[in-house]
């Protein structure tokens, strides 16, 4: 089970944290991740944490976005500055144990979503 919260209305330049708990078993060896979903537009994916701290960006939040993970927590974390209005979307908290297959969408383990929108 992963449960994003933590979104909200923010305007441009502005910030946001996105949270992801999960519960249910432990995710430690999972790459843990986000993908997001706008309006009319195909599901993207944000960014991705391995269990040993590795991360991978999609490019356009490159320098803006930090995703992080508590393994004791069983958490992963967005951290999303200098927020643009195409950042709005409903995001979406994903693990899975390789890479490869998290990015393209195809995962074990997807969670309700989390509204972000960033207003001009």
């Amino acid at each position: 089970q992963l449960q994003a919260s933590g979104g909200g209305l923010v305007q441009a330049g502005g910030s946001l944290r996105l949270s992801c708990a999960a519960s249910g078993r432990t995710f430690s060896n999972y790459v843990m991740g986000w993908f997001r979903q706008a309006p009319g537009k195909e599901r993207e994916f944000v960014a991705a944490i391995n269990w040993s701290g590795g991360v991978t960006y999609t490019n356009s939040v490159v320098g803006r976005f930090t995703i992080s993970r508590d393994s004791a927590k069983n958490a992963v974390y967005l951290q999303m500055n200098s927020l643009k209005p195409e950042d709005t979307a409903v995001y979406y908290c994903v693990a899975d144990p390789r890479l490869t297959t998290l990015v393209r969408g195809t995962v074990d383990y997807w969670g309700q979503g989390t509204q972000v929108t960033v207003s001009s």
